[in-house]
């Protein structure tokens, strides 16, 4: 599925990136059948799913969770969509496939996390700070915050994403996202 446009450095500024993953068999069977259920779904509501990553086998976040291990990888979409209402469909598609919503950080059936939108930076730069720090997510944050707020502290979603626009650059930070991989170093 890859294209000319994932490999054009000044494109991928412009990369909606989808983070998925799953721990747990759900509807649709075990998560790598559930997770490309979910990217046959996202299709099927006019969102084109123009490259994905390899699937990876993660642990759980945060370290030291007692749960299964995560499928994680990563999707480049396409789509018109204002960000609001990609991030609605996204939790539709969700709960087609069996999430709900019970704790933070609980195993889930399936994850899809809106990573980026091009270089969309909401809330201003240093309310995203303030939200990025927070251990969990305060009860306070805005419905959507661009890009993901942690994504800069995961490596499981930031080694896919990588692999599918390495040169996008972090609005906030300046890096692109090879770059932020490396920091973490796999860990």
């Amino acid at each position: 599925m890859n294209d000319a446009r994932d490999r054009d450095p000044l494109h991928q500024d412009q990369s909606i990136l989808l983070g998925l993953g799953a721990n747990l068999d759900g509807l649709f069977g075990p998560p790598v059948a559930t997770l490309e259920t979910a990217l046959k779904r996202l299709e099927a509501e006019g969102i084109r799913v123009a490259a994905r990553s390899r699937w990876r086998r993660t642990p759980p976040w945060p370290p030291g969770s007692d749960q299964p291990d995560y499928v994680n990888g990563a999707a480049l979409l396409e789509t018109d969509l204002e960000p609001e209402a990609l991030l609605t469909i996204l939790l539709k598609v969700e709960a087609e496939m069996g999430r709900t919503r019970e704790a933070v950080w609980a195993p889930r059936v399936c994850d899809l996390d809106l990573l980026t939108c091009g270089q969309i930076l909401r809330p201003d730069a240093e309310e995203w700070l303030r939200l990025s720090e927070a251990v969990h997510p305060p009860l306070d944050q805005p419905f959507l915050v661009l890009p993901h707020p942690r994504l800069h502290l995961r490596f499981f979603a930031l080694e896919p994403a990588a692999e599918l626009a390495p040169h996008w650059r972090h609005p906030v930070f300046g890096r692109d996202l090879v770059e932020m991989a490396g920091r973490l170093g796999g860990g």
